[in-house]
């Protein structure tokens, strides 16, 4: 293959040529000491004297393009290849173009005319967290080769979707301070976009534009299969490339199957064949002590991997590890990728056919929020580095010494977040008010569909009331959380027109459940898009509420035997406080503080707000 490296003889001469292959472009002194690699992938580098070398490699595998760099690479080789084509699918906050190329055998331009082609459709997407980058100068490497060298066979029976940069804004906030824990490139964006939004966060709530562009974008070229490629922190091992995704007790178990039992070991036995070692995404339980075993995660749709189970789009968490250095991630970023591609190529109508399956499941329930199952681990071996527990003496903190040293550990379990600790009941339907136009808007970028009441609609529907809920001490990605418990009633109202309709039997129905039942997690709600519930608009003064809680006391016998139960110093056993000669005089209970009685006798009459702390979505069973 022209000006290619085939073999790992010309990769050492390369290696030769450059003086020495870099191991790190971080301040060593500050990481754990790492064996030198060196693998089959470095056949992957191009030569110096070709013009098709991607800044990456230009720059001797340590330093990653700009934004401008990059995109003139980028534009430079679409230009000059006819099957390639790029679109910008939106701006990010700060105006920058959020360039996506589209790779097909056909040269396809626009969503229809590549669902034409009938293949599946692989995104690849990059720089959602800027300063984890390798998947763009990986992706750019690949391209390059389907372009110029001996890879255009991957295009046969696959459609590429490649976003090199989709925090643009972050990822011209360069230093090589940025992430003291990683090692390289030299230079490292910024984890957050300009507006500070953590864009793996986002997927729910979506508010920021470059969310917002990314869903419009699959919304409208329906990817098969979606990898977000990021760098992780924590533990040390020997792992270079780890990923993760959902498992079986998720939302789409069949895509699930597909993905661990055929993908993964495609993937993984592709990268041991070019020097890497591929693992699962898995985190310790205890940093002091790895025996204790290792915590596998479920993620719920504020995450990219979450947000795709609850859809039913097959997607991959990539997280290659920091301590490894630059160039064997970007490598192993670029073997991962072709990896994929291959098995997307010769196993599409088995994913299709799970995809389908997942789809067409029909559920009564929902599980929003899981815990761990700790009495029922599974047992890997697991390949990790010998450390042991250090105390500084000059600050006296304690911490973990990693020595760099292959450890191996057998049959070290697995605990998995499986066990539903959040369960709801699936309604046939969600009414909205017309009024709450944010939540609208954003079930409209996420795709979920919706309908309009005509006129005016009497329903019987169940409504939430809040009660016990607390905020967030702080915000948390631009947002003042909250978490509540909530009570249900059924009634019988008139909904306005205009009102919005949810229908939960859609493609995306379980996602509408997940962003419009109060009690998960990532719902709009706990995200605090329904804050306002908690606010009390209308008050009464005292000199009012004095002879109204004389009038209410005196009228209603029921009330009076409530507020007795409540403030007295013995129950009611009967519905009326005359035949209860222990109940005390009502001068009794109000001797001393009386705000929190007056409060309840408010509450409990006609001109206290009747839409206070109730959850304003309904729902119908």
């Amino acid at each position: 293959m022209k000006n290619h490296i085939i073999n790992t003889f010309l990769a050492a001469s390369f290696c030769l040529n450059f003086l020495v292959v870099p191991h790190t472009q971080a301040d060593e002194t500050l990481l754990p000491p790492i064996e030198k690699w060196s693998g089959k992938s470095l056949a992957l580098i191009e030569k110096r004297d070709s013009k098709w070398q991607t800044p990456f490699e230009k720059a001797n595998l340590t330093h990653t393009p700009n934004y401008d760099e990059s995109i003139n690479f980028l534009t430079k080789l679409a230009s000059s290849e006819p099957r390639y084509h790029i679109t910008s699918i939106g701006k990010s906050a700060q105006g920058r173009d959020i360039w996506m190329l589209i790779a097909s055998q056909e040269g396809v331009k626009t969503p229809n005319a590549l669902k034409a082609n009938k293949k599946p459709t692989v995104l690849i997407q990059a720089g959602i967290h800027a300063g984890e980058i390798d998947g763009k100068d990986a992706g750019l490497m690949l391209l390059r080769d389907i372009s110029k060298n001996n890879k255009a066979h991957l295009l046969n029976q696959v459609n590429l979707l490649f976003i090199p940069i989709l925090n643009t804004d972050g990822h011209e906030r360069s230093s090589p301070y940025n992430r003291v824990n990683q090692r390289g490139p030299s230079n490292m964006g910024w984890r957050t976009t300009a507006q500070n939004l953590n864009l793996n966060r986002d997927y729910a709530k979506a508010d920021a534009p470059e969310m917002q562009a990314l869903f419009k974008a699959i919304n409208q070229w329906q990817p098969t299969l979606y990898l977000d490629i990021h760098v992780t922190d924590g533990e040390d091992y020997q792992y270079d490339i780890t990923y993760g995704f959902n498992g079986e007790h998720g939302y789409s178990p069949n895509i699930s199957r597909w993905l661990s039992t055929a993908l993964s070991p495609a993937i993984n036995q592709r990268l041991k064949e070019h020097g890497h070692l591929g693992g699962p995404l898995v985190f310790g339980m205890d940093k002091y002590n790895f025996t204790k075993g290792l915590f596998g995660w479920t993620a719920t749709p504020r995450y990219s991997n979450g947000w795709g189970d609850i859809r039913h789009l097959p997607t991959i968490l990539v997280e290659n590890h920091s301590l490894k250095p630059y160039h064997q991630r970007v490598l192993g970023t670029y073997v991962f990728l072709e990896a994929t591609i291959n098995k997307l190529a010769s196993d599409a109508n088995t994913l299709k056919a799970a995809i389908s399956q997942d789809i067409k499941q029909k559920h009564k329930t929902l599980t929003l929020a899981w815990s761990s199952d700790t009495q029922n681990p599974e047992y890997i071996d697991f390949q990790g580095i010998e450390y042991r527990n250090a105390v500084d003496p000059l600050t006296g903190i304690k911490y973990v010494e990693w020595t760099g040293k292959a450890q191996r550990y057998e049959k070290l379990p697995v605990y998995w977040s499986r066990i539903p600790k959040t369960t709801v009941s699936i309604p046939s339907a969600y009414y909205i008010p017309p009024q709450y136009q944010d939540v609208i808007h954003r079930l409209t970028v996420q795709g979920i569909k919706f309908d309009r009441l005509l006129e005016a609609k009497n329903l019987a529907v169940t409504q939430l009331t809040a009660s016990n809920y607390s905020f967030g001490k702080v915000p948390f990605e631009g947002r003042l959380t909250v978490n509540a418990e909530f009570n249900a009633n059924q009634l019988t109202t008139l909904l306005p027109a205009g009102t919005v309709r949810v229908p939960t039997s859609q493609k995306l129905g379980l996602l509408a459940v997940a962003l419009l039942d109060p009690r998960g997690p990532d719902s709009l709600f706990s995200w605090g898009f329904f804050n306002q519930i908690f606010q009390q608009t209308e008050y009464i003064e005292s000199y009012a509420m004095v002879p109204l809680a004389h009038k209410l006391l005196q009228q209603d016998a029921t009330l009076k035997a409530a507020f007795y139960e409540k403030f007295g110093k013995q129950t009611q056993p009967e519905t009326t406080v005359e035949n209860n000669k222990n109940a005390g005089s009502l001068s009794e209970l109000f001797s001393g503080e009386s705000d929190e009685k007056m409060k309840w006798l408010y509450k409990h009459s006609k001109y206290y707000d009747n839409q206070h702390l109730k959850y304003p979505i309904l729902m119908a069973y």
